[in-house]
């Protein structure tokens, strides 16, 4: 009995949205903030909770990559696809748009790379878990394809074809060897899904701490813009959600339609891990990369609580306005 009522740390980061994510990347900050010499001790410690950030991302990409099913198609196919295209489409229109106004350095700090790593990534389960709820089964299909713009390839692909970063064609081959790999894996190899899936979470975990070593407090608060810009991206991904809803009823037909665009709505918490990526394969974004990180971490925290209210509200509304035609016919 005394087992059952243990509290387990991981149990409860799993239960708070992006605790996974955020948990860390706190630890890895205050660490670095205040213990910097912590990190730097050499050996395997520095290797794991400093510097192994490239490691531990190929690594995520190949666990993710074999969470996805090839088997759906059709309509969960055609949902996914869909859904996927709206968050690619419409981060890499606002991350241009700024570009071009602003400049690589962005607006009020908010760089093109935090725009674009921010509303092109979605929040994968938070996904899943609305489309149990407001969904239908063809909706929560739609999360094989989905999960592909989880981690930094579409943000890659959107910074170096439209110019905003120099990314040799090789590296694109690189980021997508070990999603293949696991895509392949995981299709093929049942036990292998399954325990790639268990173990997704704990990779996640230590993914993050030296991204968030890669952090200081005191430079944050030094650039309030920082904070400022965290706030306003993230209003914008909220916001986003009305969009890709009004987008998603667009694509379907009429008997079929549902609030599920809204809760694409979301940056994933995973996504903080991009602009540290991008940094690896293109060091002429180093200068705006702590900005990039922070922003997008308060993104990814906003939506994590305002996708389920809008999505829960849209949904409402919708039934309400379908038992007010009925009501009309009667």
């Amino acid at each position: 009995m005394a087992e059952k009522n243990r509290f387990s740390l991981f149990a409860w980061m799993q239960k708070v949205p992006g605790g996974i994510i955020l948990v860390p990347l706190v630890i890895g900050v205050l660490v670095n903030t205040f213990f910097p010499g912590v990190w730097e001790i050499g050996g395997f410690t520095k290797g794991m909770f400093k510097t192994g950030t490239g490691c531990l991302l190929g690594l995520f990409l190949l666990l993710n990559g074999a969470n996805i099913d090839v088997r759906h198609i059709g309509q969960p196919f055609y949902r996914g696809f869909v859904l996927t295209l709206m968050k690619f489409v419409l981060g890499v229109a606002l991350g241009l748009i700024v570009s071009a106004i602003c400049g690589a350095a962005g607006f009020l700090s908010i760089t093109p790379m935090a725009i674009i790593a921010a509303i092109t990534n979605s929040a994968g389960g938070e996904y899943l878990a609305l489309a149990k709820e407001y969904g239908t089964a063809d909706d929560a299909g739609a999360i094989s394809l989905l999960s592909l713009n989880d981690g930094p390839f579409f943000t890659m692909v959107a910074m170096g074809t439209a110019g905003l970063a120099n990314i040799p064609f090789a590296t694109f081959v690189a980021t997508l060897i070990p999603l293949i790999i696991g895509i392949i894996w995981g299709n093929l190899d049942k036990v292998f899904r399954e325990k790639a899936s268990a173990a997704l979470p704990i990779v996640c975990f230590f993914m993050m701490i030296p991204i968030g070593a890669g952090m200081n407090l005191m430079d944050i608060f030094k650039n309030p813009q920082f904070i400022l810009g965290g706030i306003i991206l993230a209003v914008v991904s909220a916001a986003s959600a009305f969009v890709f809803y009004w987008l998603y009823q667009l694509c379907l037909k009429k008997n079929e339609r549902n609030a599920m665009g809204a809760a694409i709505g979301t940056t994933a918490a995973n996504a903080s891990a991009v602009p540290k990526a991008l940094v690896e394969m293109d060091p002429s974004l180093a200068p705006y990369e702590a900005a990039a990180t922070a922003q997008v971490t308060i993104a990814a925290l906003v939506t994590a609580f305002t996708a389920p209210v809008i999505t829960a509200w849209l949904d409402k509304r919708m039934k309400a306005k379908k038992l007010g035609m009925y009501a009309d016919k009667e």
